[in-house]
């Protein structure tokens, strides 16, 4: 991929963008003990108010292989390489080789042509969900600290900000595991082709991993980073402790509901501990004394609840408490648990009946609290967790800063202004930003920036007045 770099300082040269090999350290402290490539400035990365732009460049040979390991196994984590350019403010920031692979679960998209077709120079390409592995070739060097990006479309969601929307609204609310996230613009090249291809615009999430353990750790939220971290998927419910749904993802999709991410090498221990928290908290008799002071020890309960609360008040059904779905857990060394919340563009309004009705369900009630939720179950048995829960989504409805709905609508709108004239796109798809939810959505009159409190099936209603005026307590 070496051979990318001739090319990268040419375009810099044409376009007038300065380019670096390595991210400079924009707020001059070095926040870690890596190289200087590992200088973590993430407010300057993800900048809320800005869109940058990434263009991805690739050997025709190598992006044939991408789309035949697609056809292959569309569920595949299997990298190609290819060359990186982030350009804010007139900058770039480059990495000769990066790796690329897909993403998704319902929405993974071929991202060009049909299945069974190799790359033609202006073929028919398509809005997809991509994932980047700074450390996958070469030197293995991270990005601004981080170890992988997630770039995903819209899929869902024709508002186009969900996702920003909500991880931003964890992160104002002291969710300070949410991952980050912002938009950007994407570019994809194919190496002879007669031009790049505009891919419009996307969400860039920051991909839990050891850089992100690392930014927490030197941030003193968690007292190292070299526990074992976890990414749960369907099937997660934190309640049996059956070693057999533990394990390691592969490459071609097999998956588990609880899939370790960091200390592969140890897994068997890893399914100890997370078999101990299960095992700890199950015989102690819900509303105890003897159960809270062990929830107090075993995890970061704060965190938790302050978690959920945003998560029930953006109306996240695909989420652990409804759907054993969607999050991340860490343990520190100290096998305390620290919950991580994922996966945010099926919100704000957004549907499935199977999972009752995001705005108007009862937020005490979200999902089952019976034996097959038992985290959940445990923590709303303590009166004290129940009662400050209570009052984060009260917090949440009321602040201007929050989800207090003429706010939140400003927001919402402000956001799309910033990304609006990039919507159009060289694929011709996702060209115009509409205030609806996804076309399956079971609640299709769900509004962001207009309406009343409603239900959103029979008028359009508004779903930040709707959480409001939802809260009964």
């Amino acid at each position: 991929m070496k051979k990318y770099a001739l090319y990268i300082l040419l375009v810099s040269v044409l376009f007038g963008c300065t380019p670096h090999n390595e991210p400079e350290n924009k707020s001059g402290s070095d926040s870690s003990s890596d190289s200087a490539s590992s200088h973590r400035d993430l407010a300057y990365l993800f900048d809320i108010e800005a869109v940058p732009q990434i263009k991805l460049t690739l050997t025709e040979q190598d992006w044939n292989t991408y789309l035949s390991n697609f056809d292959k196994w569309e569920d595949n984590s299997l990298y190609v390489p290819a060359a990186f350019e982030f350009t804010k403010d007139g900058t770039t920031y480059t990495r000769d080789s990066v790796g690329l692979r897909p993403r998704g679960n319902t929405t993974r998209k071929r991202p060009e042509s049909s299945s069974g077709q190799k790359h033609q120079n202006g073929a028919q390409f398509h809005r997809a969900h991509f994932g980047i592995r700074f450390t996958k070739y070469d030197s293995g060097e991270r990005f601004f600290g981080m170890d992988r990006l997630i770039l995903k479309w819209n899929a869902s969601d024709p508002s186009y900000i969900r996702e920003v929307f909500c991880y931003d609204l964890f992160r104002r609310f002291g969710v300070w595991s949410a991952p980050l996230a912002s938009f950007c613009r994407l570019t994809i090249y194919i190496q002879g082709d007669s031009k790049p291809v505009y891919m419009g615009v996307y969400s860039m999430i920051e991909n839990p991993r050891k850089g992100w353990l690392d930014a927490l750790y030197h941030a003193g939220k968690i007292p190292d980073k070299d526990g074992n971290l976890w990414k749960a998927g369907y099937g997660a419910d934190l309640s049996s402790a059956d070693q057999g749904k533990m394990g390691l993802q592969d490459d071609y999709g097999k998956r588990f509901p609880y899939n370790l991410k960091t200390n592969k090498q140890q897994l068997a221990a890893a399914k100890t501990e997370l078999c101990d928290f299960i095992n700890g908290m199950t015989p102690l008799k819900s509303g105890s004394a003897e159960l809270q002071t062990w929830l107090e020890q075993h995890m970061d309960v704060d965190l938790f609840l302050r978690a959920y609360a945003v998560n029930v008040m953006v109306g996240m059904w695909d989420d652990y408490w409804k759907n054993m779905n969607n999050y991340y857990f860490y343990f520190d060394s100290q096998h305390r648990f620290y919950f991580i919340p994922f996966d945010y563009d099926n919100t704000l309004g957004t549907a499935q009946d199977n999972y009752g009705n995001p705005g108007t369900d009862n937020m005490l009630y979200w999902g089952s609290l019976e034996g097959d939720r038992i985290l959940m179950r445990k923590v709303m048995s303590i009166s004290a967790f129940k009662e400050k829960y209570k009052s984060y989504i009260k917090q949440l409805a009321a602040s201007s800063d929050l989800m207090e709905p003429a706010a939140a609508a400003a927001r919402v709108q402000h956001m799309q202004s910033l990304i609006r004239d990039y919507i159009v796109n060289d694929t011709g798809e996702d060209g115009t930003i509409e205030d609806r939810p996804a076309y399956w959505s079971s609640c299709p009159n769900y509004r962001l920036l207009t309406g009343s409190a409603g239900n959103g099936k029979n008028a359009q209603s508004n779903f930040f007045k709707t959480k409001a005026a939802a809260i009964n307590w």
